[in-house]
């Protein structure tokens, strides 16, 4: 290789290690306690979401860290091989690495054709394969005659509360309204039929006009709302 253009690749692996050193020396912040940036004694408070925050850029920080000290490695073989005499040669066929391959990763250790595959970490985290599919351990719905309270409708109780979800979000387009933010949002609840929310029996069911009572319900207001019938007088014993 051309002496000069060896050593202004040499320069160039120089100043990059100076910048990597000076990166990693510093840590990135990371001598620093995570709850110095909120302002808090410890990290069990309430404010989640900024711990959640600052725990993501620790993780990114790591990682950085990491790929610099993994790059300062490859910058140090580099100039080693430059001492022997042996950069810009393929370390795996023994032919020249292209210039502008060098131009672009001066501390290139293969041609193109011998540049190890990106690796790519294809393991899930463990509790996805534990939590699949979404309440398989706890949803009875699959399970022939059975139709009982089930992790599910736990979820939904506690979903009804609100989410994150927006309307905007939601799988199905026609939900606009927040208070339908949540699993099945529609289904019933506590009853079959939606007039059972109106009229209703007792423990001995239907045994003549007496024994039907009302109540005026969400589902009544909105059954008088448009028009679908005919109001009722409530009398003291529908209560």
């Amino acid at each position: 290789m051309d002496q000069d253009l060896l050593a202004r690749f040499r320069a160039r692996l120089l100043e990059q290690k100076k910048e990597l050193e000076d990166r990693v020396q510093d840590h990135y912040g990371m001598r620093e306690a995570m709850t110095a940036s909120l302002q808090e004694f410890a990290m069990y408070d309430n404010h989640p979401a900024d711990i959640g925050s600052e725990l993501f850029e620790r993780e990114k920080d790591l990682a950085l860290d990491s790929l610099d000290r993994e790059t300062l490695k490859e910058i140090d073989q580099a100039l080693k091989r430059m001492d022997e005499g042996t950069y810009g040669v393929c370390t795996v066929c023994g032919k020249e690495i292209p210039v502008e391959r060098l131009e672009a990763l001066p501390q290139a250790q293969t041609c193109k054709e011998h540049a190890p595959a990106p690796h790519v970490n294809e393991s899930r985290p463990i509790e996805e394969e534990f939590m699949q599919p979404p309440f398989g351990r706890t949803s009875l719905d699959e399970k022939e005659g059975q139709n009982g309270f089930d992790g599910e409708d736990a979820w939904q109780i506690v979903e009804a509360w609100g989410t994150s979800s927006t309307p905007f979000s939601y799988a199905d387009n026609d939900k606009t309204d927040y208070k339908e933010m949540y699993v099945e949002s529609d289904e019933p609840d506590g009853f079959i039929e939606e007039v059972e929310e109106i009229g209703y029996t007792g423990i001995d069911g239907y045994h003549g006009r007496d024994s039907v009572h009302f109540m005026r319900s969400g589902t009544y207001e909105e059954y008088m709302r448009k028009g679908e019938g005919k109001g009722y007088y409530l009398n003291y014993d529908d209560y």
